[in-house]
């Protein structure tokens, strides 16, 4: 049922800076696969805030953390990910799974304690509830003067997800 793979097991009801060492220990979470654009950095960057760069090594240290991204422009992708010391893959074309199933085989963990962080609902949460991950909904890293049709089609897809019966309630 595609209500089912649209429920992000957590709605963190904030950005990716509330993923926490507590909720990753409170979840048995041993990996993460991150979203690049919107979940950390808005659309329009090609670079990390040192705000994020220091959260991302705090976490690092602790779990191994790959970022996977939708997008195709890889030099952009390659940069935020060189910055944070981290593999990457581009081109995911997420919610297929086989790029997840890439990072996730190379951090040799049980898929289950794998968490897929992302703010999208109808590629992130819908890849990796596909492939059995943890999914984290995160609010979306914006920048101020960002694309108004990008935060409609996420508009579209929290409503459509909401008449389908998905809970986006903050389930910290």
């Amino acid at each position: 049922m595609l209500k089912n793979k649209l429920q992000p097991d957590l709605v963190l009801g904030e950005p990716v800076l509330g993923v926490t060492l507590e909720l990753i220990e409170r979840y048995h979470l041993q990996g993460l696969v991150l979203d690049v654009d919107e979940t950390l950095v808005p659309l329009r960057e090609a670079e990390t805030t040192a705000e994020v760069r220091e959260w991302f090594a705090t976490l690092q240290a602790q779990v191994p953390i790959w970022l996977v991204s939708n997008n195709l422009h890889e030099p952009r992708i390659q940069r935020i990910a060189k910055s944070l010391a981290v593999p990457y893959i581009t081109g995911a074309g997420k919610p297929s799974r086989r790029k997840l199933r890439q990072a996730t085989a190379a951090m040799q963990l049980p898929i289950e304690r794998i968490a897929m962080v992302g703010d999208r609902l109808f590629t992130d949460v819908l890849a990796g509830n596909r492939l059995g991950m943890f999914t984290i909904l995160v609010e979306p890293m914006v920048y101020p003067m960002g694309k108004p049709g990008k935060y409609l089609l996420r508009s579209t897809e929290v409503w459509l997800s909401q008449r389908l019966g998905v809970s986006l309630q903050a389930t910290r």
